[in-house]
């Protein structure tokens, strides 16, 4: 009777597993360990688990084993970096973690030391761990070398399914199976079986003999004959079936820089990490192997130096390939535009000074979605190329495309690749059926011949393993699957460039929304508040200190690269998402906190320095106001004494400006009582019930609200069915509980400038309080937040239906705007129930509009007329105890004629976020100072910052709604505009003038005449 194709196959499987038990010879147990100087013996627990340990032990190589043969063998029960010293005095260390746990020997005397936690690659404590293994061991190489190309014969057997070669292919190895001669002696071949699982559950296992015999030469013999001619068979066997297909392998670890651990051990998964990197490709001359993120590579330079030069020289070769062009590996749709700017500055001038190259490959794997304007500042920065592979984690809509252009906001274009590798993702493996789907999967087959795939283990870091270089040398020879070769990324898109100068590619417009992961935009929003406020400090303080210097400071303003660097390894796409553990927040809390305040440390140094060169007067209670955007002002300012101004006066534009604090009077006539605001702009009424329940804007006469607004909403089902600090599923409003029985409604501020209105709701044990704050001269109604939270997975979210109608609402994004529907026609649009906004999402119709402003969410929806945003979560893994306690931030409700870039919307917006800067100052004249105005086509400002190889200044602006036109630049005084620039700082070879196109990001050198 004649065995099926699956029968066949299983006893492949068993026979393969059967010659696994003879690959080593002989071992020898290390014994006479230590951790942290006390005694160890194996298989003995651990003293302790708190923090880093270290084992140590002395090893001899038995003399008779070939070194070459020879292997450490540990399992010590966490992660470690395994350092080896041989008697000749060479050092070589290695990462060890359950992946990688055989290293190789440069000698047979060895002193072992570690650095070890009790923790497994994704920060899962070992709560009990112990000193499992430690041994040496002498391979039996034809066993290892036959034994693993069996299995990969079984691979690519189950992988290419009904294919006509895999008969012959089953042939070859049973052949080869059989030409063995292999032992039988009883109790030999219990003792080395008896780990088998099929052995392991046994009721009782008999005595087994120490030492059990390996081959005998003979045998051996037999097995070394049998690898080659299989390796024959399958070369003949290629011949008839040609390798189907392309793909360029990547070694690579993909290392979180903070995520279920915090940062310190990043630190230590980088070396443990590089090293096993360096060891493999000092083995091997094809290996190759990539690693992103400029902040890695300064860090291991202040930690590691000799790991670091080590690092560079294997980059020299080309056998290391750095790879992305930015600090880290960020999220890029909360991010302001003028962050990731200087992710790729100072990312690319990091790379290009420390290893000579820039990178025109754009690497973030694992981005949970892809702001529109990136492809614009990738060009900017020298990259014209993008690899993903996060787009194939949308659940309701399949991305179209794996190998496309990405046209950005502007146009601008880059190629994009986003492989999809079912087994793991970016953290495939060497194997056939890794392959196979992998390259089924590539739908751009017709337009280019080669798809990539990264391999190694990652996330935790780790990376690719010597079995996996072992393993791309045997399937060179394997039939009828892809073709896999070592390669770097760069070659792989320049490849990919030229098919698509021949065969015309599809094309994906704007940002990439990723139908995932939704709830990244609000969990742990206390640091995205940080996170904005940092951003903002930053800028400003730029602004500020360059107005001070193009004033008449002497000295160019310093650089604030080393707070920037901070702000921009906490935008990591794990970090600013809110998706790690609480120790990742403690940590980033405190670093934008310390950001904020070096940068609010300069603008106070600005402001006195621009104080110092205003004319001199009779005021003697002065108000200096300074203005850094590009856009008139209402003079709204806090004083330093707490005291509210909201007058009739304007600041310009990017300008400082004096006040009499004596002459300066409220704008128009303020009223309030307990259910009213109102001032020349908008009359609010509150109801009995904490809602606004009235906001009628007086311009036009229309009634803002449907029906009542900032309806505070409690969705106490916010319990995803997985990922639970990343997703909200799409049902999560089916039972939701409206706060309309408030505490306590009552009238908290009365004064000229200011008046407010306070509402205590209670949820639980939680207790919101918001301040309906109208100014006197406001056209917005600040809802000002204090959340006191203690729910878990309960989402509050604020709902506000507007009375306008349009089936599209204008989302801010880095630098412009989304336009998102508010229905749900298709999949795709219905799966956009929350996406991200920076700071403000708009309902217009062409005469009116209605606009949601906040000054620290990202969260947000529009359905039909009613906008929503969300304020605060509740998860409970991988931080149970995320979002809880004290969150202060503001949103607002602004009603506004004509659509929303005619009607202030984006100048409210930056108004909130950041206000204009006030002083008190004395002695002054009253007197107005503009240094530089920017007129023509609307635009806003990204930054005026110091230029970072001359002693001028660089002005950024971007047009953020669509329109085009000319610009005019006229800085004041002994200045001059210089030479159109890229984001680098370079010579911008764009055509055309001082003009400006719809979202297009602009620079100028401002130079000293």
């Amino acid at each position: 009777m004649h065995l099926t194709i699956a029968q066949r196959l299983d006893r492949l499987k068993v026979r393969t597993a059967e010659i696994s038990h003879w690959r080593e010879r002989a071992t020898s147990s290390i014994d006479g360990w230590t951790f942290d100087g006390q005694e160890i013996a194996i298989g003995q627990a651990w003293p302790h688990r708190k923090g880093i340990v270290h084992f140590a032990a002395k090893a001899r190589v038995p003399d008779g084993w070939p070194l070459e043969e020879s292997r450490l063998q540990l399992d010590l029960g966490g992660e470690s970096l395994v350092t080896l010293t041989f008697e000749s005095g060479k050092r070589e260390s290695f990462g060890l973690d359950p992946f990688h746990q055989e290293f190789p020997l440069a000698g047979r005397e060895i002193a072992i030391a570690t650095d070890s936690v009790a923790r497994f690659p994704f920060g899962e404590p070992n709560r009990e761990p112990k000193l499992i293994r430690a041994r040496l061991a002498w391979l039996d190489i034809p066993v290892h070398r036959l034994n693993l190309l069996l299995r990969q014969v079984v691979e690519a057997i189950e992988a290419l399914g009904e294919h006509d070669v895999v008969a012959h292919m089953l042939d070859a190895a049973e052949d080869t199976l059989r030409s063995l001669d292999w032992p039988s002696a009883t109790e030999p071949y219990v003792a080395r079986t008896a780990n088998a699982e099929w052995q392991q559950k046994i009721w009782e296992l008999p005595e087994m003999i120490d030492d059990p015999a390996a081959l005998s030469d003979e045998e051996r013999a037999t097995v070394v004959a049998a690898y080659d001619a299989l390796l024959d068979r399958l070369r003949a066997l290629q011949a008839r079936y040609p390798q189907n297909g392309e793909l360029l392998l990547t070694g690579h670890a993909h290392i979180d820089l903070a995520w279920l651990w915090p940062y310190g051990e990043t630190r230590r998964k980088m070396r443990r990490t590089f090293h096993t990197a360096l060891s493999l490709m000092e083995r091997s001359d094809d290996f190759r192997f990539n690693q992103s993120t400029a902040h890695y590579y300064a860090q291991i330079e202040a930690d590691d130096p000799a790991l670091f030069e080590r690092v560079k020289a294997q980059v020299a070769v080309g056998k290391w390939e750095t790879i992305g062009g930015m600090w880290v590996e960020p999220d890029t749709i909360m991010p302001t535009g003028e962050s990731l700017v200087r992710q790729i500055l100072y990312g690319q001038r990091y790379f290009e000074k420390t290893f000579g190259v820039r990178h025109t490959v754009c690497w973030l794997p694992d981005c949970f979605g892809f702001a529109g304007a990136l492809p614009q500042l990738l060009r900017q920065g020298g990259i014209d190329s993008f690899f993903t592979t996060k787009v194939n984690w949308s659940e309701t809509n399949k991305f179209p495309y794996d190998l496309f252009w990405w046209e950005g906001l502007d146009g601008s274009r880059v190629l994009a690749h986003a492989f999809d590798n079912p087994m793991l993702g970016y953290n495939g493996f060497v194997q056939p059926d890794c392959f196979m789907p992998t390259w089924k999967n590539f739908r751009q087959k017709v337009e280019h011949d080669t798809s990539l795939l990264a391999v190694g283990y990652g996330d935790g870091g780790g990376g690719v393993t010597p079995e996996m270089v072992e393993r791309e040398v045997q399937l060179r020879d394997f039939p009828a699957i892809p073709k896999a070769r070592w390669g770097t990324v760069e070659n792989f898109f320049a490849g990919a460039h030229r098919a698509a100068e021949k065969k015309r590619l599809p094309a994906w417009s704007g940002e990439i929304y990723l139908e995932l992961h939704r709830a990244t935009l609000t969990t742990q929003s206390g640091v995205k508040r940080l996170h904005r406020k940092a951003e903002r400090a930053l800028i400003t303080a730029e602004i500020l200190a360059s107005v001070a210097y193009m004033a008449g400071a002497a000295a160019k303003p310093p650089s604030l690269e080393t707070d920037w660097r901070v702000t921009l390894k906490n935008e990591f796409h794990d970090i600013l998402p809110g998706s790690g553990i609480r120790e990742v927040y403690e940590d980033a809390e405190r670093e934008l906190s310390e950001v904020i305040g070096h940068a609010e440390a300069s603008q106070a140094a600005a402001m006195a320095a621009i104080v110092g060169h205003l004319p001199k007067g009779g005021i003697a209670d002065a108000v200096v106001v300074a203005n850094p955007s590009l856009d008139v002002r209402p003079l709204r300012a806090v004083l330093d004494d707490g005291t509210v101004l909201a007058t009739g006066d304007v600041v310009a534009p990017l300008s400082v400006q004096v006040f009499d604090r004596s002459a300066l009077t409220p704008a128009g006539v303020l009223r309030a009582d307990v259910n009213r605001l109102e001032n020349d702009h908008i009359a609010v009424v509150i109801g009995s019930d904490g809602l606004i329940s009235s906001m009628v804007h007086k311009a036009t006469g229309r009634e803002a609200l449907a029906e009542a607004a900032n309806q505070l909403w409690v969705y106490p089902a916010d319990k995803p069915r997985n990922w639970d600090a990343w997703d909200i599923d799409a049902d999560y409003a089916e039972k939701g509980i409206r706060l309309d029985r408030p505490e306590s409604i009552e009238l908290a501020e009365n004064g000229r400038h200011r008046a407010a209105i306070k509402v205590v709701h209670r949820y639980r044990d939680s207790t919101i309080t918001q301040f309906y704050v109208l100014t006197a001269n406001a056209k917005r109604l600040d809802i000002e937040t204090h959340i006191d939270w203690h729910e878990r997975r309960a989402l509050l979210r604020s709902l506000n239906p507007v009375a306008v109608r349009a089936r599209t609402a204008a989302f801010e994004c880095a630098y412009g705007i989304v336009d998102r529907p508010t229905h749900t026609n298709t999949s795709w649009d219905a799966a956009m129930f929350e996406a991200v906004a920076h700071r403000f999402v708009d309902l217009s119709e062409p005469d009116f509009g209605v606009a949601l402003l906040n000054d620290a969410k990202y969260g947000h929806s529009a359905r039909g007329n009613v906008l929503g945003i969300s304020l605060v979560r509740g998860p409970i893994y991988p931080d149970p105890l995320a979002d809880e306690g004290e969150q202060r931030f503001t949103y607002s409700l602004l009603p506004h004629e004509g659509e929303w870039h005619s009607g202030g919307v984006r100048e409210e917006a930056d108004d909130l976020n950041q206000p204009l800067i006030a002083v008190s100052a004395a002695g002054l004249a009253a007197t107005s100072l503009a240094p530089l105005s920017v007129t023509g086509v609307p635009v806003a400002l990204s930054a005026l910052k110091p230029a970072e190889d001359s002693d001028g200044l660089i002005l950024r602006v971007y047009e953020p709604a669509g329109r085009r036109g000319g610009l005019e630049i006229a800085p004041a005084g002994s200045w001059r505009v210089g030479e159109a620039v890229t984001l680098m700082e370079e010579p911008d070879q764009r055509s055309g003038g001082r003009d400006i196109t719809p979202f297009e990001v602009r620079s100028w050198r401002i130079e000293r005449t």
